[in-house]
């Protein structure tokens, strides 16, 4: 028996459209270290020296706070926490304020920029700084039981490598905080400012357990978040113990 899947209506028709419309696809079109060279540019550069205040006014700085605070993602839980694309600290300065006492934090990113913004900006014995490609983590397997990464993942064009590296570096059972640029019309006029991608939340699910992290806790920044799909793809997943 052959089961009918609905017509999308007209106007999820004309929203489709216009996201594709709206959305950046250099990232598909160039070749994979190219578009790395560039992206290190753009935030080496006075944009991504902007991205401290341009947080806080879309008021992304603020909501990853209130979540880490209230425990819907519990940072004390862990001791080891690596965090991937730190940028200037948006998410690190509150793995600072809530992580436990004597927990260690490593923050990487691919650019030294960044990294040295975030430096400037945290004095703390709980962090250090590495110079590090999300595809090529230098670091051993299992070494952390906590990785988070907050809107870097789109910019593979592939997620696949990203997220098994990170996979590696987390313990069995470990937990990863995932962010990332959501298929909506925001989503996509988010993806031609950075020069990034967007992610199908089936897709990026798929790719998440297929790199051995099944999702565990849908997150949601606030309750209007969640009624009107805003703020992106929020999840906590958890790489399979074997």
């Amino acid at each position: 028996m052959t089961v009918s899947r609905p017509k999308p209506s007209a106007r999820s028709r004309v929203v489709r459209s216009l996201r594709k419309l709206v959305e950046f696809k250099g990232i598909h079109r160039t070749h994979a270290g190219q578009y790395r060279t560039r992206i290190r540019e753009l935030y080496d550069g006075p944009q991504g020296a902007a991205i401290r205040f341009s947080s806080v006014l879309s008021l992304h700085d603020p909501l990853v706070g209130r979540m880490l605070g209230s425990g819907q993602f519990d940072v004390s839980r862990f001791g080891n926490v690596l965090d991937v694309g730190s940028g200037s600290g948006q998410i690190l300065k509150y793995l600072i304020r809530y992580a436990r006492p004597g927990a260690h934090i490593v923050a990487c990113d691919l650019s030294y920029h960044m990294l040295r913004r975030a430096r400037q900006r945290f004095a703390s014995s709980k962090v250090a700084y590495v110079a590090a490609d999300i595809a090529n983590l230098p670091f051993q397997d299992g070494a952390f039981d906590c990785v988070t990464c907050g809107w870097v993942i789109e910019h593979l064009a592939d997620p696949t490598p990203g997220l098994k590296e990170m996979a590696r570096v987390l313990k069995p059972g470990g937990s990863l905080l995932l962010m990332a640029t959501e298929d909506t019309i925001t989503g996509a006029m988010s993806s031609r400012t950075w020069k990034c991608r967007t992610y199908n939340r089936q897709e990026l699910q798929a790719a998440c357990e297929s790199a051995g992290l099944v999702w565990h806790k849908p997150l949601w920044f606030t309750s209007i978040h969640r009624a009107l799909r805003l703020g992106g793809i929020l999840v906590e997943a958890q790489k399979v113990a074997q």
